[in-house]
């Protein structure tokens, strides 16, 4: 996951991006924690990542070739280690979703994180 946080880092920074990379890179750990932890990824098979600037900001989308997709569950309560990925991607990224791979198995989650607007309108 560190090669694609700092992937991420290098890409916002290319474009320009830099005031969105606190939300971005947190809905990219998340994501990519997802993918390998929940996802029936088949043994040798790698998680891609793909980073798309828009208009207003950057699409993180993650690849796996598991089929089986997110599921959102009630929030955990607060003793719980996990649980909350999905709740914290709706709530730092503007929308989400998930889609079948047009490449291949499996499947692509995205998000996508705008830039905050500052006090000056920049």
């Amino acid at each position: 996951m560190g090669l694609a946080r700092e992937g991420l880092r290098k890409t916002l920074a290319a474009w320009e991006l830099s005031r969105a990379e606190e939300a971005a890179l947190l809905v990219l750990s998340e994501l990519f924690g997802n993918a390998v932890v929940h996802g029936t990824v088949p043994s040798g098979s790698e998680v891609e990542t793909r980073y798309l600037r828009m208009a207003a900001g950057v699409r993180i989308e993650v690849h796996d070739d598991a089929c089986e997709l997110p599921q959102s569950a009630p929030l955990p309560g607060d003793d719980a280690c996990s649980g909350r990925g999905l709740f914290l991607v709706a709530a730092f990224a503007d929308r989400w979703d998930v889609a079948e791979r047009c490449d291949g198995p499996g499947k692509a989650v995205w998000a996508e994180v705008s830039v905050p607007v500052g006090v000056n309108g920049a």
